[in-house]
Parts: C-alpha cells; structure tokens; sequence
C-alpha cells in the first residue's frame, strides 16, 4: 500500500501545474462551504449570547421578531412606543423583580443610541449570564429623580472641563460607549460627542447645540452593546424638548440654560427588558402584559423569538449552502476531467505498468489513490484558507458588523462536512479509474494518435 501510495504522489508531481489547478478548484469550494458554516454557526451563536437573564421583552403591539431585533439588536425600528406609565406599571405586576426601559431613534456616526437607566448597567446580562463591566470611566446614574432641575448657582463641569447649564445633574449629558464604537471612532474619556436625530443622514438632525461628553467605555462584550452609545432617559428627553414628529421646532429651541427646572421624565420609550423573581411565572406575567389594560402592549420570551427568527432566516441559509455546494460539485466535476483528459496521455505509462505486471485493479487503485490525495489536499488547503482568513479578518469583521468569529477548530458538524466533500473527491476518482481499468494492454503499448 505505501509502494501504491508513493508511486501515485510521484505520478501526481510530475503532472503538478494542471493538478494544482485542481486542488485550488477544490480548496476554494472548501473555503465556501466551510466558511458559510462557520459563520452561520457564529452568527447564531453572537445571537444566543446577546441577551441573558432577560425573562421577558416588552413592547408596542408588533411581531415578537420585528420586537426582538429593535429591542435588542438595533436594527429596524418601533412602529410604537409605549407609555412612560405603562413602564411604572409593569415594575408593580406581581413576580416582576426589575424593569429596564430602553429609547431608540438617536444614532451617531452611523451607530445607534440607546437611552436607558442606571439598572442597565447592573440588569443586562449576556452570554452565560456575564454582566457589564467598564473598561474605564464610568456609568450614568439615574438621572430621572433629580431631572427637574433647581434654580442654584452652582454649575456641574463634564471630565473635559466644559460647563454645563445651571442646576442640571453632572451626568446628564454623559454617554457611556461601547468597545466598538470607542476603537472605531478614537474616542476617550472627556471627548465631546454630538448625536443625530435618526440616522444622521441629514446634517439638520444634529443635536449640535447639546453636545455630550465620554464619561465610561464598555469592556467587549460580542454583542450589539459594542455597537452602543448609551445616554440616560432624561438626556433623551432634554435633546427633543424642542423637536416635534421628528423635526426641530423652527424658533423654539430649548438652550441648556433654559433646562433647569424643565421636567425631563420620559413620556414614551421604546420598549422594556423584564426580569422575573421567579422564571416559573413567565407564562403568567407574559399574559398578564400581552390583556394590559391601559395600551396595547406585546412580552416576548428571547429564546422563542430567536427559535422564530431562525424558521425567517433558514431560507437564506438553505440557498447559501445550496449555491456552495455546487460551487463544490463543479470542482469534483473539474477533478473528473482533468484525470480523464490525463488518460489519453498516460495510456502508454499505464500500459508499460501493465506489462511489468500491474493488474487492472492495481491500476484501477493507482488513479484512485491519485484522485483521494488531490482531494485531501485541496480540503487540507480550505479549511487552512478558511482557519487564517477568520483569524485575519475577525477583528474587522467584530469592528464593522458586529460579528464575533471564533478561529478554534472545527465543530463536529463542520467535520462531517470536512469528511462528505473528502469521500465525494474520492468517489469521483473512481471514475477515471474505472476508464482505466477498461483500457487493454495492446490499447496502450499502441495508441491511436
């Protein structure tokens, strides 16, 4: 078997530029495969982990998809808000432990803004269970109780040494960022930030006149807080007392001196994260919310939605794997030419290893082996691709989309893959080593040219 498996890689060497071309053909088939399933497995994964400790998701009457992506991913948008007293109202359901009211609408620099409470710092949790956790600075405190600012003389200055308006709490004005959006953007403790009103295509949705300053950085989390700018409910609120239906109110704008003594309690947010004091009550509390009687409201269970939004995606994933796999196919095809094609030019060496006493089915395990080592080779060299472009690239790709890619070995399910397009290779050698077999010694000791 050794002498077989020597003799094959010789006779694969000496037709090295045309098999190269193959294994390239092979390995890049590999690369596609292997890497739509990795990213798939890591984008469900970055999903699962995204929010944990979280019984239940409250928002306006709307998909538990749509809810689930807004709420806890940014992306798309509210088609309502609900009621400030509504949130008051569900911190008093019974079984309800904590409630953590989240606004959306604000971005900056093409990141979304969230507004939030103290609570979000110490409620959210990702992964298995993990809290948030600073990198540097520090985090807002509940600013709502001390938002009706008083008339007192003193001013509160920000890290950078600017002044804010009188009698207005120091942290009003600070956003506590997350990872990503610190390394992309350069910022540090104490740089001003000015948000935009949506998604800041439009230079005239600035809050330029109510800047903020960097008061915290998040530590990494792989999730969709990386991507976050974090402000306090009455920053939110202090930004759009002079905007209506979107826009700002031409001659009525409210400057930071005129805040004080403003009341800035939200009216509406966005929707609201739910812990439970014991998760047995989930169902109850679920239907307690989805009959509230003073507005319409939806309760989600994470892990339902995403259940849900991977029955939405699947098509997608399906069609994906489907146009690799015959990426995949057209190489195994390119395999089956090349050795065929190749059989017209070897009939002679085939023949003289027939007449020193080669039998057919040594012949026929000769282009066999031929075939399997071209095969190994071009998926040895994907998945090698595949292992340094994630390692290469995965910051990048944390940094611009959010994604987390992790550069370990394959999963189990990614070696099965491994191992079909190995025994596929294989069984499309066969082939040609089937014509082989076929061809007679005189055949080959005096081909027809």
């Amino acid at each position: 078997m050794k002498a077989l498996i020597r003799l094959a890689a010789q006779s694969a060497w000496n037709r090295r530029f045309v098999l190269s071309l193959v294994v390239l053909s092979i390995a890049l088939s590999t690369l596609l495969l292997l890497g739509i399933a990795r990213l798939r497995d890591d984008v469900r994964k970055n999903f699962a982990q995204s929010v944990s400790g979280t019984d239940l998701i409250v928002g306006a009457r709307t998909g538990s998809v749509q809810l689930l992506l807004y709420s806890v991913f940014r992306i798309g948008g509210a088609t309502n808000n609900i009621q400030w007293s509504s949130v008051q109202s569900l911190a008093e359901l019974p079984g309800v432990d904590w409630v953590v009211p989240i606004s959306l609408g604000d971005s900056h620099r093409g990141f979304p803004v969230v507004a939030t409470t103290g609570d979000y710092f110490r409620r959210f949790r990702y992964g298995d269970a993990q809290p948030l956790a600073l990198a540097g600075g520090r985090a807002f405190d509940d600013a709502l109780a001390d938002s009706k600012g008083s008339n007192g003389s003193n001013r509160s200055s920000s890290p950078d040494g600017s002044k804010e308006a009188k009698g207005l709490p120091p942290d009003l004005f600070g956003v506590v960022l997350g990872a990503d959006v610190a390394a992309s953007l350069g910022y540090r403790i104490g740089d001003k930030v000015v948000l935009s009103h949506g998604d800041g295509a439009l230079a005239a949705n600035d809050h330029a006149d109510k800047p903020f300053h960097v008061i915290g950085v998040m530590q990494r989390t792989g999730t969709p807080v990386d991507r976050s700018l974090h402000i306090s409910l009455a920053a939110m609120e202090a930004i759009h007392l002079d905007w209506v239906a979107g826009a700002p109110i031409p001659g009525q704008a409210v400057s930071l001196d005129a805040l004080a003594g403003q009341d800035l309690t939200p009216h509406q947010v966005t929707a609201a994260l739910v812990g439970l004091k014991r998760r047995t009550a989930v169902f109850s509390t679920q239907r307690r919310i989805n009959d509230f009687p003073g507005e319409p409201l939806m309760a989600i269970l994470p892990g339902v939605a995403l259940d849900e939004l991977w029955d939405v995606v699947a098509l997608g994933e399906r069609s994906l794997t489907l146009m690799s796999a015959m990426v995949a196919a057209v190489s195994l095809c390119g395999l089956v030419a090349v050795i065929l094609a190749g059989l017209n030019e070897r009939r002679r060496e085939l023949a003289i290893l027939r007449a020193v006493g080669a039998n057919p089915v040594r012949i026929f395990s000769l282009l066999a082996v031929e075939g399997m080592l071209v095969t190994v080779c071009g998926v040895v060299l994907g998945a090698a691709l595949c292992l340094l472009l994630i390692a290469g690239l995965g910051p990048w790709v944390q940094l611009r989309f959010g994604i987390g890619l992790s550069a370990g070995l394959p999963s189990a399910d990614q070696w099965q893959l491994l191992g079909l397009i190995t025994a596929l290779g294989w069984a499309a050698s066969l082939l040609p080593g089937l014509r082989a077999y076929a061809l007679s010694l005189s055949d080959g000791l005096s081909p027809k040219v």
